[in-house]
């Protein structure tokens, strides 16, 4: 079984549950390097649809999504709308309310 870095955070991403969020720094933490942050964004970016990953339920610490607008914006806001994600009138999520907590390795 291959448990490398990569690996655990495409394990963690497909356990991010629908309706809820996780944030790339989570993730990273969570897999074992918490400054990894910007591998995990990498990884989503090269990985999400070879392995059918919800890569729509990531966003960043502050609660919004990272995508520029014209270039995935708009199609991940309404992937989490779709799933039940409420966003402010800033385009804010609520991480109390809908960041995912309990994110473990398989």
């Amino acid at each position: 079984m291959d448990n490398s870095f990569s690996n655990r955070v495409k394990n963690l991403i497909k356990g991010i549950p629908y309706g809820m969020v996780a944030t790339y720094g989570q993730i990273a933490t969570s897999a074992g390097n918490p400054r990894a942050a910007r591998q995990v964004s990498w990884i989503l970016h090269s990985s999400s649809r070879k392995y059918n990953l919800p890569w729509h339920r990531v966003i960043n610490s502050q609660g919004y999504i990272s995508l520029p607008r014209f270039e995935g914006y708009e199609l991940q806001k309404q992937l989490l709308i779709d799933e039940g994600v409420e966003f402010d009138e800033n385009d804010l999520i609520d991480l109390k309310k809908y960041q995912y907590r309990h994110l473990k390795q398989d």
